[in-house]
């Protein structure tokens, strides 16, 4: 995935979960941050962040705040990109093969998933979560109580009784981890799906990222450690 028109920037504050003020070319600029998450670690006043200037030169904020260097580590956190550089993985042949068929948001039950695919009659749901959250090389999700991803978590399982095969895809959106958990202090009921849908049956990938300024790709497998 490549972006265009990047511009690096100097974080200062982040008023609501929408817009962020940066100092770009010596000028205070409001900006709009791609991620509702809390990203609290890494969204600190001084912090090098990078821009992509809008698309819509009408638009009220002329730039999208896409990646934000933390230390020597640089993340991608745009909301977007997870599912972006998920589906040109499986269109390269990431899992081993290129899907005969695939879909994005595709409902099924009570829930939206990110991908549905076939391939050789295979049937697979896919719902993918992008991963920023990183403290001394181990990342964990989700940053902030979600019960919508429990619930996706819940949505997988009941695929497996259908007949289907459900992967729950972990996009880590920065390179050199050393594994991925659950983050069972922020929300312990998240954590306690995972575990369930992996007993059950649901496959759970997690994947790292080569992040630039001006892109992101899919790399390689993280290590899981989903229980205690």
């Amino acid at each position: 995935m490549k972006y265009e028109n990047i511009q690096r920037a100097v974080f200062l504050r982040r008023p609501n979960r929408f817009i962020a003020h940066v100092e770009l070319d010596g000028v205070e600029t409001v900006c709009h941050v791609k991620n509702t998450g809390r990203c609290r670690e890494l969204l600190v006043p001084g912090a090098e962040v990078y821009l992509q200037r809008a698309a819509n030169p009408a638009r009220k904020t002329a730039w999208d705040l896409i990646a934000v260097k933390k230390g020597e580590r640089l993340i991608n956190m745009d909301a977007a990109a997870p599912n972006a550089v998920f589906g040109e993985w499986l269109r390269a042949g990431g899992p081993g093969f290129v899907p005969e068929y695939l879909r994005p948001e595709c409902v099924h039950g009570d829930s939206r998933f990110d991908f549905y695919l076939e391939h050789r009659g295979r049937r697979i749901f896919a719902e993918v979560k992008g991963v920023t959250l990183e403290e001394d090389g181990v990342v964990r999700f989700p940053d902030a109580p979600t019960e919508r991803g429990a619930k996706h978590l819940r949505g997988l399982r009941a695929c497996l009784h259908e007949g289907y095969e459900a992967w729950a895809v972990f996009v880590i959106q920065m390179k050199d981890v050393l594994f991925f958990e659950p983050n069972r202090k922020t929300d312990p009921a998240f954590a306690e799906a995972l575990s369930a849908a992996a007993a059950a049956g649901v496959k759970i990938l997690a994947l790292d990222c080569t992040v630039t300024a001006d892109s992101i790709t899919i790399a390689d497998p993280v290590p899981l450690r989903l229980k205690k």
